[in-house]
């Protein structure tokens, strides 16, 4: 879907990005992450036909930006970081508005207007004025202009921007919905949603981009490799955490007495190893309750690494 290849933008001598190459697949979610200035939000743009490239070469879905923009902008859903929406209309009348903007026959309006409605959850709001709607229910409107036209591309720059915990939740879910149907590019300045959501991740760092790949794969590129593998049993098996400790790849186990009458094992290994865990726990005559695996460094100690910030966090 995008084949960016040595892409730069200047504006005078500052340079906002630097070299980047990536690709991203047909149907991927990828998130896109770095601190304020990383030139998260100029990439999108570039990608979305709103600036021209100074030095490089970017393909979308087969065209290249600079050759016909128009056919591009044709297959993206673009929300930027402020959602352009007119606050003295209706949802629905601003919904049918940015369908016909989108070159969207008249008479297939209304059946595109409603299922956006549906899969945002906005068809209880169709007749609400979007000045007087939540935030939340804002940022969900701008998404909605964005899929209303049905776009190969979808990218979003900071959807999940002010929203408080609830509206977080009900984001990620939503989110979720519009994985597989389009190919999904999202800059957020929340990990775990990026994590939670997106397959790859393409970070940045000063215009440069410095990691791209899987949360684990990431975390190898840095040293920071291996995975904890989390198995929960019924009961207190005895001496059950030295013989896991025993097959051939785990470094450590550790083992916590729960609550429920269970037992949670966490099993750090240089591979995976689940298949071996669960062979020994079920063997042994364990009830198998749970297993399941990540990355051992999380995705917030990866992007310091790579942006070299102790706190702060990514903007």
């Amino acid at each position: 879907m995008i084949e960016a290849h040595q892409l730069s933008k200047y504006f005078g001598e500052r340079t906002a990005i630097r070299n980047l190459s990536f690709t991203i697949a047909t149907g991927e979610a990828v998130g896109l992450l770095g601190l304020n200035g990383a030139g998260k939000t100029t990439t999108l743009r570039v990608l979305a036909c709103l600036l021209l490239p100074t030095s490089g070469s970017v393909r979308i879905d087969g065209i290249e930006v600079t050759e016909d923009p128009y056919a591009i902008r044709r297959r993206i859903g673009f929300l930027p970081d402020v959602p352009p929406l007119y606050p003295e209309m209706t949802v629905g009348r601003f919904l049918a508005f940015a369908a016909r903007l989108r070159q969207i026959p008249a008479r297939e309006v209304p059946a595109r207007v409603a299922e956006a409605e549906e899969k945002t959850a906005l068809r209880e709001t169709h007749g609400e004025v979007i000045g007087e709607l939540s935030h939340g229910y804002r940022q969900r409107v701008g998404i909605a202009q964005a899929i209303v036209h049905k776009p190969a591309l979808l990218i979003l720059d900071e959807p999940a921007a002010g929203l408080d915990p609830a509206q977080i939740v009900e984001m990620r879910g939503l989110l979720r919905g519009l994985r597989g149907e389009h190919t999904v590019l999202i800059s957020s300045h929340f990990l775990t949603e990026i994590s939670q959501i997106c397959d790859r991740l393409l970070v940045m760092h000063e215009g440069d981009l410095v990691g791209q790949g899987s949360e684990a794969e990431l975390a190898a590129s840095m040293g920071q490799g291996g995975r904890t593998i989390e198995a929960e049993v019924r009961g207190q098996p005895a001496d059950m955490a030295a013989r896991l400790s025993g097959l051939a790849g785990v470094t450590q186990t550790q083992s916590q007495a729960t609550a429920e009458a269970t037992t949670v094992f966490a099993i750090s290994a240089t591979s995976d190893v689940r298949a071996e865990v669960a062979r020994l726990l079920v063997g042994s005559g364990c009830e198998l309750l749970r297993l399941h695996t990540r990355a051992s460094a999380n995705l917030e100690s990866i992007f310091m690494a790579m942006t070299g910030k102790p706190s702060g966090g990514p903007q």
